[in-house]
């Protein structure tokens, strides 16, 4: 039995059933099936370039909304980059168009361009659609006419911005702060307290009121430029009116207003600055270094000490000026183991002192006359880190000089290149004037020689040392014929010059000589002083008649002494009864002259 069918053994549909399922089917082919919806499109910044990317998305379908652009413009750090992509996005043939979001973000890429033309061809665009500006957008443009110095214009623009109610308190905040800086970097000190007033009273603002509370930095910036330009009343007045409205002066308020009142009113530069510390203000090393300094070049060093110490229990840092400052003062009062006590306790504290505080305390020490101490401090400077400069040792070769050491100092001298030094004019001034004075006047000789065959530019002083030193050991031909020979040397004789060589031909009896000098000092316009008169006062009585013409002869050819040097002369005149007689002659042709 076989059960294979063939196609005709299974039963045929009849007609009317097949046409029936036919027209389903085609109904059911003819319907539209449904797509599954699209997911969002998510902004993620560009890893590549930004063009790129940008062409990427106008590539989607649908396109993504303008929102999407304006994160990429936003993503794009450059500014030239940002106002590219904005051309791309503006373009007519894209169905996408910039929103006030888009205008606001490039008209402030073009104020940082510094161009505020275009800036506000945006703005004009902004108006154009339809948009009301914002005070970001103001903003911009404010900030973008401060960068080109258009000061006026700004505050012009941030009036009209306050009028016409586009106010947000931080950009309003900010812009008035940043026009505040802008008038006062211009110079225009006055317009910007006007302005300042007027913001914080409402004034022509009155729609404003108080909204636009002036912050801790616009009064800082008003009150140091008050004091630059020397009005420091009205920058305590600006200073006070910041206490009022309970708002906490900076450091900068307080440094600058300190600053200004060192020169004006130092007890109360003193107040503020401890009323600075006190409310926990960290002062600047600056302005304590300046308060000191002021306090100390007034004298009042226990004033500067106290502050001193009130800085050092309060635990602020000091540094090496600080500490060289009071360590000066204290030198120059002669109060040597007080300077040398803030010396051991700088050092205690970590902070290395420099040369110029060695410098102090060396000089300290040699203007006690304890040279060997000022040696100590030196050798224990050289050991260290500390390099010695040119003022070391001039110091230094004072003092041995000064003590007769000329073996140290000629030591100390020829010691200089190991430090890579160069003697300056004054430390050969001092080492000759050290010679001669120590009767070495020869060893002064042969120096100058050696400096001179060397071709070491030498100044003035550097002969009027030799000079002197040959006239008073009484070598007055090798003293003048070194005077003689300072023209070709392009030097000019000095008062100085005349009188050590008038000085020692009066002393050696060469009078005519010493006329003779002193119608040259009086042809070369340069003008006697005392000592040159003295000079010729000091042979006698009988020389009361020279002096008097020889100053009248001075006054006649218009080469008139200081106002200094004839007071003394007539003092000196009106101290010896022999020389009273003259007073009068020499009151009348001065009076004339």
């Amino acid at each position: 039995m076989s059960f294979r069918r063939t196609p005709h053994s299974f039963p045929q549909p009849s007609t009317s059933s097949a046409s029936k399922n036919a027209t389903k089917l085609s109904s059911l082919l003819q319907k539209s099936i449904p797509k599954p919806p699209q997911p969002p499109i998510t902004f993620k910044p560009p890893t590549t370039n930004p063009l790129h990317y940008f062409d990427y998305m106008i590539l989607l379908q649908p396109i993504p909304p303008i929102s999407q652009f304006n994160q990429l413009l936003n993503s794009v750090p450059k500014s030239q980059l940002k106002i590219i992509l904005f051309r791309k996005i503006n373009h007519p043939h894209l169905p996408i168009s910039p929103n006030f979001i888009t205008l606001n973000i490039v008209l402030n890429c073009y104020c940082h361009l510094n161009e505020v033309g275009f800036a506000f061809g945006v703005f004009g665009l902004i108006l154009k659609k339809g948009f009301v500006p914002d005070s970001v957008c103001y903003a911009s443009l404010i900030k973008g006419l401060l960068k080109k110095n258009e000061i006026f214009e700004a505050v012009r623009l941030f009036r009209k911005m306050v009028l016409l109610g586009s106010v947000s308190y931080t950009n309003v905040s900010y812009t008035y702060g940043a026009l505040i800086s802008g008038l006062c970097r211009v110079g225009d000190i006055d317009t910007a307290i006007r302005f300042h007033e007027d913001v914080v009273s409402g004034g022509k603002m009155g729609c404003l009121g108080f909204v636009c509370k002036p912050s801790g930095v616009c009064y800082s910036v008003l009150i140091d430029n008050l004091c630059k330009n020397g009005r420091v009343s009205k920058a305590k007045e600006v200073f006070m009116e910041m206490r009022m409205r309970r708002i906490s002066p900076d450091v900068v308020a307080f440094s600058s207003l300190i600053r200004g009142l060192c020169f004006m009113d130092l007890r109360e530069a003193k107040r503020l600055f401890v009323e600075m510390v006190n409310e926990g203000v960290r002062p600047s090393v600056t302005v304590f270094n300046l308060l000191v300094h002021v306090l100390c070049k007034d004298r009042r060093l226990n004033e500067a000490s106290g502050l001193f110490e009130f800085m050092v229990r309060k635990g602020e840092k000091l540094d090496s000026l600080s500490y060289n400052t009071l360590m000066h003062v204290y030198c120059l009062e002669g109060k040597i183991d007080e300077a040398k006590e803030l010396y051991v306790s700088m050092v205690a504290k970590g902070i290395e002192p420099d040369v110029q505080i060695h410098n102090v305390l060396i000089d300290g020490f040699i203007k006690v006359r304890r040279v060997e101490e000022a040696l100590r401090i030196f050798k224990q400077m050289v050991r260290g880190t500390i390099k010695p400069n040119v003022v070391t040792y001039n110091v230094l070769l004072t003092g041995v000089l000064q003590k007769g050491d000329v073996l140290t100092a000629r030591k100390l001298f020829d010691e200089m290149p190991l430090y890579h030094l160069t003697p300056s004019l004054c430390t050969y001034n001092i080492l000759l004037s050290g010679l001669c004075k120590n009767d070495r006047v020869s060893q002064a000789l042969d120096l100058l020689q050696a400096l001179e065959s060397n071709r070491t530019e030498l100044g003035i002083k550097v002969y009027n040392s030799v000079i002197d030193g040959l006239c008073k050991s009484g070598r007055m031909e090798t003293a003048y014929d070194i005077y003689t020979k300072l023209s070709s040397k392009g030097l000019k004789p000095t008062v100085v010059t005349y009188t050590i060589m008038i000085h020692g031909f009066c002393k050696t009896g060469q009078l005519k000589k010493a006329d003779s000098l002193f119608f040259e000092m009086i042809e070369n316009k340069c003008a006697p002083n005392v000592v040159t008169f003295n000079a010729f006062m000091r042979k006698g009585s009988n020389m009361a008649p020279k002096v008097v013409e020889l100053v009248k002869k001075t006054v006649e050819r218009k080469v008139t002494p200081d106002a200094s040097t004839l007071s003394l002369m007539v003092d000196l005149l009106a101290k010896d009864e022999n020389y009273k007689k003259y007073l009068d002659t020499l009151r009348t042709f001065l009076e004339v002259g």
